[in-house]
This record gives structure tokens, C-alpha cells and sequence, in this order.
């Protein structure tokens, strides 16, 4: 059964650091082009552990539609 939440990334607000790469138990969240943050939600879980390290506060757990 998949979760209920997913982690999204402001990208406008991310700073590329890599924390919620390496805190990401599924390596479900990715730091592209060293530029942003995307999290993919066919992968991602909620647990959110991302959003926990995140020091530019980027990252929200939103709820999946229709689930």
C-alpha cells in the first residue's frame, strides 16, 4: 500500500546541499545539476526524514491525492 504523504520540494527555496539525499533511507530524493532538490514520488514513502535535515526548511510532506 503506498503512503499517504510524499516529500515535495520548493525548488525555488532549495540550496542544493545534499542532506536529504544522504538522509533518504530509499534514495528516493535527489540534488540535481547542484542546483535542486526533487524527490520522486513514485519512491518516496513520507517517513519524512528529508524534511527533518533540510536547513533551508525546502521540504513539506504533502498528501497524495485520492489515496
Amino acid at each position: 500500500m503506498a503512503s499517504k504523504r510524499y516529500a515535495a520540494v520548493d525548488q525555488t527555496a532549495c540550496v542544493a546541499c545534499g542532506a536529504c539525499e544522504k538522509a533518504c533511507p530509499l534514495g528516493a530524493i535527489k540534488v540535481y545539476n547542484g542546483c535542486f532538490a526533487k524527490a520522486a514520488e513514485d519512491r518516496c514513502v513520507g517517513c519524512g526524514k528529508c524534511e527533518k535535515v533540510c536547513p533551508a526548511n525546502s521540504i513539506k510532506l504533502e498528501s497524495r491525492g485520492n489515496l
